[in-house]
Parts: structure tokens; C-alpha cells; sequence
């Protein structure tokens, strides 16, 4: 049996919140993983079109600062959702200076997007889905794409499977680890987060697997079909 197809240990939603209350007052940004990736997608998410933009598991409130700051049109708006009220706390702190542009809830670490449909034209998380078992993931792609405008792109950032050797290597360890103690690495564990993006409901724009520091992680954009425009899937391996 392959190592995708072995099901791992997921940390629960209270177990996940334990963990962030208590490091997140250590953290100050990205992983270093995380900030070539991270790169990428904003390259290809096209932040200077946008007007809304909700981001489920906000973190440190990192890329936020930067979409506000430099990305995003100055009247845009933010909206953010996290489970940790330690990382809901640093992201109001980073932001407070945006006033009424950004606002940041606390969840009960549910798969749910409390906004009206079609709401919002940016749909952002990074290394989140990564946390969330396979029936969370599904109801959270559901969930974004009930709010995305027309037109609108779902941007996502996640840990997945090795590509190259030192990331297989990477992978290997990190699954082992995982499975005894899911909390080493905050809950993370690799996934394919395009597979469950069924083509009837998803065109992928943008799909890459990008290695950083021997971590790979899969690079995705999407568009809901029933706002897509025609166009190939441009997938990449780096």
C-alpha cells in the first residue's frame, strides 16, 4: 500500500487549537518553507483585481500584512478566519493600522465561511487544508466556492508529496513522525489538495509542486466551473 493511501492520525479541532495558543506567541511570520511558495502565489492570484479577500487560517497574520500593504487595491477589504485565539490576536495587532478594512474571527475550528454567497473574490489559505482530515477538506472547497464571486480564484498553499529525492526523504520522515505524534509539525501531513477538486465544480489555472529547504508544497489556483473561462491547465514541477 502506498504511503497516500494509508490514513493517518488527524489532531482534533481542540487538540489543533491547544497547539496554536501555545506556539503561536512564538512564531513571527512563514515558516522558511513557506516563503518561495508562498511567492509564487501571489505572483499568479492576482491581488491587484481583487476587492475581497477571506483567508481561512489566518496564522501570524503574515501574508495579510503583506496583501494589505502592497498587494491588494486600497479600498479592498480582508476577512479572516482561525481557530487559535493566539494567531487571531497577532493578526489584529498586525493590522489594527487598516482600521475597518480587516477583520479577524475566531472559529470553533469548523469547515465553515460564515459570509453571504458569492462574497468574495479571493479565497486564500496556506498550509491549512494540510491540518484537516479528507471530509474537511472536501466541506471547506465547498464552502469557498459557495462564496467566491464570478470570476472570483481560490488560492491555495499546501504541504504535499516529495518530488525530487531530498523532499521524498523530507516526506518520509515527516509521515513517520506524524504518525506518532501528530502534533510534531502542528498537525501538518502532505496532500493532494487538486484531487479533490472534482472538474465539474473546478477549473485549475495554476498547479505547481515547488521543493523549499527540502519541503514541497503544492502551489494551486482555481476558478468554480461554473464561472470559468475557457483555457488549459498549466501544471508544473519544480
Amino acid at each position: 500500500m502506498s504511503s497516500r493511501a494509508v490514513t493517518r492520525p488527524i489532531l482534533t479541532r481542540q487538540q489543533a487549537r491547544d497547539h496554536y495558543d501555545r506556539t503561536g506567541a512564538h512564531r513571527d511570520g512563514q515558516p522558511s518553507y513557506a516563503r518561495r511558495p508562498i511567492q509564487r502565489l501571489v505572483e499568479h492570484a492576482d491581488f491587484s483585481s481583487a476587492s475581497a479577500v477571506v483567508e481561512f487560517g489566518c496564522g501570524t497574520g503574515a501574508l495579510a500584512q503583506r496583501l494589505l500593504e502592497r498587494e491588494l487595491p486600497a479600498h479592498a477589504t480582508y476577512t479572516a478566519f482561525d481557530l487559535s485565539e493566539t494567531m487571531v490576536q497577532l493578526t489584529r495587532r498586525r493590522l489594527v493600522r487598516f482600521g475597518a478594512r480587516a477583520a479577524i474571527t475566531r472559529t470553533d475550528g469548523r469547515p465553515r465561511v460564515p459570509l453571504p454567497p458569492q462574497s468574495c473574490d479571493r479565497f486564500v489559505s496556506t498550509y491549512v487544508l494540510d491540518l484537516l482530515s479528507n471530509r474537511d477538506i472536501a466541506k471547506l472547497l465547498g464552502q469557498a466556492w459557495a462564496v467566491l464571486r464570478p470570476g472570483g480564484l481560490l488560492c491555495l498553499a499546501n504541504l504535499t508529496y516529495g518530488t525530487t529525492p531530498l523532499s521524498k526523504l523530507v516526506i518520509r520522515v515527516w509521515q513517520r513522525l506524524h504518525s506518532s505524534r501528530p502534533d510534531a509539525f502542528g498537525g501538518s501531513r502532505p496532500v493532494t489538495v487538486s484531487s479533490f477538486l472534482g472538474p465539474a465544480s473546478w477549473k485549475i489555472l495554476y498547479s505547481c509542486t515547488m521543493v523549499s529547504l527540502g519541503v514541497p508544497t503544492e502551489v494551486l489556483i482555481a476558478r468554480p466551473r461554473a464561472h470559468a473561462e475557457p483555457g488549459a491547465v498549466q501544471t508544473l514541477e519544480r
